[in-house]
């Protein structure tokens, strides 16, 4: 299989290796910003959907505007402006050819893609809008909404003014944010407030912190169950409890993170325990409240933005597993 070249991947064309999940929606109230063209058309794809497919086009494919094909129509959730999606990729130059990238088509390395122009694609984001979990479509980016405004990538032999050619496998959505049903939630845990936007807002309380771990569940999701080994992709709030303020967030940063659920102390590459204890067991779709005392978190070892002896709060929305 051949990787996507370095400036697509910075592009935000190839983002990370995951995979989630996300309730049906209706593709009735969704109007596509790019529709089948005559581009798209000559992209002949046969196959099943979650099997490489053979693909075959006429070169060169010129065109000036991105043209999507719905080869194989699927009936799951509606892909969303900000939402991401996890699918099998392939992308050709559409000028000679060649290959760019080609994915397994097996589910075990799928592409996460947000669909925001600023972060991803600009013709692959647009592309990508009201497609439904379970189609395969033949995209075909014009150099404007693809690496024509970077000159190309001279490296894979993309040019200015090159179309590219991509069949997708749409697998899975990610939540954008926790959709689980509201619960209550014990009395001395910090109280969150939520924006519109879902960002949590994290209030202290004025007593001292707690000794030992405590986990509330503010929202309950029914989606699949974490598992200690899982890949997860959260949304997260990190607070300072005695200084209260905020030392990390997600959020802030724009989008959610994969992490390997793994006690850190005892597996290399993993979390700090109370943070990875905190999400194991529970569902997807789910947003907790976790309090790490120190022995939970970093203990006397001070951490960046974090002083050493430090309680951590951190409120944690879990949007997908693998």
């Amino acid at each position: 299989m051949r990787r996507a070249p370095a400036l697509i991947a910075s592009a935000g064309l190839l983002v990370a290796v995951l995979t989630g999940c996300s309730a049906p929606g209706d593709a009735a109230d969704c109007e596509a910003p790019v529709m089948e063209g005559a581009a798209s058309k000559l992209v002949s794809v046969s196959g099943e959907f979650g099997s490489a497919p053979t693909v075959d086009f006429p070169t060169p494919v010129k065109t000036d505007t991105t043209q999507v094909s719905e080869i194989i129509a699927g009936e799951g959730a509606v892909l969303r402006p900000d939402q991401s999606a996890l699918v099998d990729l392939s992308v050709y130059n559409g000028t000679t050819g060649a290959v760019i990238n080609e994915a397994m088509y097996d589910a075990t390395a799928l592409t996460a893609l947000i669909l925001d122009k600023e972060k991803t694609l600009p013709g692959l984001a647009s592309g990508l809008e009201c497609a439904q979990v379970g189609s395969r479509l033949a995209l075909v980016v014009s150099p404007d909404d693809g690496l024509g405004p970077a000159g190309g990538d001279a490296n894979s032999g993309i040019g200015a003014d090159d179309s590219l050619v991509m069949v997708i496998d749409v697998v899975k959505l990610v939540l954008a944010r926790a959709d689980g049903t509201n619960q209550p939630v014990a009395g001395g845990l910090p109280s969150v407030v939520l924006a519109v936007d879902g960002t949590p807002g994290v209030t202290i309380p004025s007593s001292e912190p707690p000794t030992e771990l405590q986990i509330g569940v503010l929202k309950k999701g029914d989606g699949e169950t974490v598992v200690e080994g899982d890949t997860a992709t959260l949304h997260y709030t990190g607070v300072l409890w005695n200084e209260k303020t905020v030392f990390d967030s997600s959020w802030a940063k724009g989008e959610p993170a994969p992490f390997l659920i793994v006690d850190g102390s005892k597996t290399q590459g993993g979390l700090i325990p109370g943070f990875a204890n905190a999400v194991i067991g529970q569902t997807v779709g789910s947003q907790i409240i976790a309090v790490l005392p120190p022995d939970q978190a970093y203990g006397d070892q001070a951490s960046q933005t974090i002083p050493a002896g430090s309680t951590l709060v951190f409120v944690i929305d879990i949007l997908g597993v693998n």
